[in-house]
């Protein structure tokens, strides 16, 4: 049976964090970034091992009740086997603990396997970023849960 867990990110999981972006998106945040954002008092990152290999990982920005997701990511080797979601709730359970009772995220129109993920988890679409994405002009749907701790109760229920 393969071991998973998510634990925050350190400075040392950055190399491999950087790769996953390089892998999962067409215009990766630099290494420079992401060590900044580990000096950054809103910021938490978690990173995804499966068997001592970080395989994914999200941040996200949590002020006063709310937290914006700031990226979300899975090696594609990694995906289809519900880690987006576990990633997904583990921030939610993370952003909870540090306050935040909502939770925003901005995600391309074009990708309809994650818009799956997030209503799944309750997020409803209320609002739209044109042209957000500059690597493309793509749009943005922006994301809202507006209960957290709803959706974390309901996914321990259905257990």
């Amino acid at each position: 049976m393969e071991q998973e867990i998510i634990r925050p990110m350190v400075r040392q999981d950055v190399s491999r964090v950087h790769e996953i972006e390089c892998a999962c998106f067409r215009s990766p945040w630099s290494k420079l970034a992401l060590l900044g954002e580990l000096r950054n008092e809103v910021a938490r990152y978690l990173v995804m091992e499966a068997d001592g290999v970080i395989c994914g990982y999200g941040g996200m920005w949590v002020l006063f009740e709310e937290a914006h997701v700031t990226n979300v990511a899975i090696m594609p080797e990694y995906r289809n086997q519900g880690r987006g979601r576990r990633l997904m709730l583990a921030m939610m359970r993370h952003a909870a603990l540090h306050g935040a009772e909502k939770m925003t995220l901005e995600v391309r129109e074009s990708n309809a396997v994650a818009q799956r993920l997030y209503a799944s988890l309750n997020f409803e679409q209320n609002g739209f970023r044109p042209r957000y994405y500059s690597d493309t002009g793509e749009g943005a749907k922006l994301l809202w849960n507006n209960d957290i701790k709803e959706t974390i109760d309901r996914e321990r229920q259905d257990r």
